[in-house]
């Protein structure tokens, strides 16, 4: 357990404290419990950054941290998304239930696709792509932008752009690792395609 896991962590234990205060907020109306709930959030997403820092700066990689590190990630923005699609009003804004949907829907393919993959390949490579990221970016902003409650303040338009941003670019993101970890699948000597390859080259000779 090196000190990034430790703070990878404590991000994790934060998920459940957030999700307490915003929903004491919409009971409540208690402005405190929406600030406490935002600014659990913030460390949380600040403290992403810290133990990747930690665990690059120090030599503290582990097996344990990679598996950890991600978990941490979803858990944070998946029940910050989900929390936030229920009918909130007149407290916060809702994020459509397609939205929702997506996003989820993307996450558990790419996990039953890893999981296919380690079975069959037995070791994969997780290359990030930058639609993944700016998905991440964008998804991110409009939690903050409902939790600060800006989409009572701006036009309307705004909180339409993160949220058809987010459902976009999160959507493009899971076709470009699926194609990624088909090509994986395809390379492997175990696969159907690359085996029947094999076997019309051996009768051409």
């Amino acid at each position: 357990m090196t000190t990034a896991n430790k703070i990878t962590v404590l991000r994790i234990v934060l998920v459940p404290a957030f999700v307490v205060t915003i929903i004491y907020y919409v009971r409540t109306g208690n402005e405190s419990c929406r600030l406490t709930g935002l600014l659990t959030f913030a460390v949380a997403s600040i403290l992403d950054g810290v133990d990747g820092y930690v665990a690059r700066h120090y030599n503290q990689r582990s097996e344990l941290g990679t598996i950890l590190d991600p978990a941490a990630d979803k858990l944070l923005l998946v029940s910050a998304i989900v929390l936030l699609s229920f009918d909130n009003e007149p407290r916060l804004g809702q994020i459509p239930l397609w939205l929702t949907g997506v996003i989820i829907g993307r996450d558990m393919i790419l996990v039953m696709g890893a999981v296919l993959i380690r079975l069959v390949v037995g070791a994969f490579t997780v290359k990030p792509h930058i639609t993944g990221k700016v998905a991440t970016v964008f998804q991110m902003v409009m939690v903050v932008w409902l939790l600060l409650r800006w989409d009572v303040v701006f036009p309307p338009v705004w909180i339409k752009i993160w949220i058809w941003g987010a459902g976009v670019l999160t959507a493009a993101s899971g076709w470009f690792y699926l194609w990624d970890g088909m090509h994986q699948l395809g390379k492997h000597p175990s696969s159907t395609s690359v085996a029947k390859m094999e076997k019309d080259m051996k009768t051409g000779q």
